[in-house]
């Protein structure tokens, strides 16, 4: 019965969208219905409702992500859907009272019953929340983790994939590990389904992955920059030659005037939308030391030019300088919530409106670490082909404490794949962060000895399979 299961996959999950979307929609809808009969007619309301409804909520669930069970682990996709639900309640809230303002209702625009949008809130999320821990239940109970290979060039390589493998033990079960140029390699990977490779130079990854797609196996690598550059490729014929062509011209003319424009506009806004919050960030500053509201450090933007970044202090005044660590006592009571809910960022928004930063883009960092960074990762300065931004990919998928590499990584993404609708898409996603206890996780301060523990199971994992 399981196996048969197994082979209807895309069935089974495609069927649990479909009612988990269904019901989520019928919540609104009927429950609004109870003060508005026309959404149970035949009607120019429920019509335009109903349309409203369908197309942003398609459009914030490509925004967010959406009912990805067996992918992602339960809370993320709770926070994704959840998102997308509410602002998805919010664009047909707004078009249901627009529609209602007409002479037979209201001959201006009012608000119809706000306190039940609440309620249709409320009621979604739980729902939500039962339907995603009650999929992954049933769709983990049907599949197995897949069984997997981890190949990798060092113990340090070893330690930072598995633990991020481990991390999704109903998805993955990692079975064995080995030195990629260990010459049993390919009479080892047709045992297991999946495949990870991580930090194996690009000449022998390549021939790895061709051989694990021989095999028909799932294979996941760490992108170098040639994979990042690929990313903006497209395919052109010329004669009967196929080619890809590959693109790093920047951002056109056209694309500028619309970010710079846009960035004009959103940041003059979220200042007057935050100017409350920022007075009373302020006072609460003010009262627990006595020391100054805000904090000036110098940064890269484009082209290497250094400007100073604006942001609420969150530490004491005249520490020491460095990367915030695991309780860091240099950071203050205030400062501790106004980094948890990234309030100490408002600020940047000045930055915005005065050129030096755009609202997405790479993270602007500081110039020790530029130089430092630059000496390990000489790739590192092409970040500097943008402005740094306040949010962006590294801000949203990453923590504070992400190797700089992997910040490199995905930094480089959003230069080579950039468009306006990708902006538009991480500006949604930074709510993200907020859900997100891990995203302003500091860089450890004990040593390499936390991991002595592991080291015999490490040592075993080149010798043998583990179960």
């Amino acid at each position: 019965m399981r196996e048969k299961l197994k082979q209807c996959e895309n069935l089974i999950v495609l069927l649990f969208k479909l009612i988990l979307y269904f019901v989520i929609f019928w919540i609104f809808y009927r429950l609004y219905a109870i003060q508005n009969w026309q959404l149970l007619t035949i009607s120019r309301t429920a019509a335009v409702t109903t349309l409203s409804y369908v197309i942003s909520g398609y459009l914030f669930v490509k925004i967010y992500g959406g009912y990805d069970i067996g992918k992602r682990k339960s809370k993320p996709i709770i926070i994704s859907l959840s998102l997308a639900s509410v602002m998805t309640d919010l664009v047909a809230y707004v078009m249901l009272c627009v529609m209602n303002t007409n002479d037979a209702n209201n001959a201006t625009f009012t608000l119809e019953q706000p306190w039940l949008l609440l309620i249709v809130f409320a009621v979604q999320i739980i729902f939500i929340q039962f339907a995603v821990y009650g999929g992954n239940w049933v769709y983990f109970r049907i599949y197995n983790p897949e069984r997997c290979l981890i190949i990798t060039s060092s113990q340090r390589s070893l330690k930072e994939i598995s633990s991020s493998v481990r991390k999704y033990r109903l998805q993955f079960r990692i079975c064995r590990n080995m030195d990629y140029r260990n010459e049993q390699l390919r009479e080892v990977i047709p045992k297991y389904e999946t495949v990870f490779i991580y930090d194996v130079p690009i000449r022998e990854r390549t021939q790895i992955v061709e051989f694990c797609y021989q095999n028909m196996k799932n294979v996941y690598i760490n992108p170098e920059m040639a994979d990042v550059v690929e990313l903006n490729s497209s395919h052109v014929m010329l004669d009967d030659l196929s080619l890809l062509r590959l693109s790093s011209l920047g951002l056109t003319a056209e694309q500028k005037f619309i970010k710079r424009a846009f960035d004009i506009l959103l940041s003059g806004i979220a200042l007057l939308l935050t100017s409350p919050l920022l007075i009373i960030s302020a006072i609460a500053i003010k009262l627990e030391d006595g020391g100054s509201v805000f904090f000036k450090q110098n940064r890269a933007t484009r082209g290497g030019r250094i400007f100073s970044v604006y942001k609420l202090r969150t530490m004491k005044e005249n520490v020491d300088n460095y990367l915030s660590v695991v309780d860091d006592d240099r950071i203050t009571k205030v400062g501790k919530v106004l980094r948890r809910f990234r309030i100490d960022e408002i600020p940047q928004f000045v930055n915005v409106i005065k050129g030096d930063m755009s609202i997405v883009g790479p993270r602007p960092e500081m110039l020790a670490n530029i130089f430092n960074y630059t000496n390990d990762l000489p790739e590192f300065e092409y970040r500097l082909r943008v402005k740094a931004g306040i949010t962006g990919y590294a801000q949203i998928a990453g923590k504070y404490n992400t190797s700089p590499r992997d910040k490199l990584v995905l930094d480089l993404m959003y230069i080579e794949e950039y468009s306006f609708w990708l902006d538009i898409k991480l500006l949604f996603q930074t709510l993200i962060v907020i859900f997100k206890k891990d995203s302003t996780e500091a860089f450890s301060n004990e040593t390499d000895e936390k991991y002595e523990k592991y080291e015999k199971f490490y040592d075993s994992f080149y010798s043998g399979e583990t179960e």
